[in-house]
């Protein structure tokens, strides 16, 4: 299992035009063969910032679904990113 977590900083004003712009990727993401669960969302207390949280069955899907990756406005809007893929050996549901 592959995760993929972090952040991204984008001007506080442009935010909800961010995300409203990412509705078409998380939809995609989460069709894609592989996605275990993908979410775009804002932070709470930081009102620049967007989390990322991916969860996918292999290297091999995460890859084939990068070549749909963001747009080139939504790249743009990006001033900072702080974001990582994770290899998973295992996992205990907590529920």
């Amino acid at each position: 299992m592959v995760i993929v977590a972090g952040h991204i900083m984008v001007e506080p004003h442009q935010r909800e035009s961010y995300l409203a712009g990412c509705v078409g990727v998380v939809e995609q993401a989460r069709r894609a063969p592989g996605c275990l669960d993908f979410a775009i969302g804002a932070d709470p207390l930081d009102p620049g910032r967007v989390n990322i949280f991916e969860r996918w069955e292999t290297q091999a899907a995460v890859e084939d679904f990068r070549g749909s990756g963001p747009s080139g406005e939504q790249t743009a809007a990006v001033l900072a990113a702080t974001v990582a893929e994770y290899d998973i050996a295992g996992s205990r549901d907590l529920t």
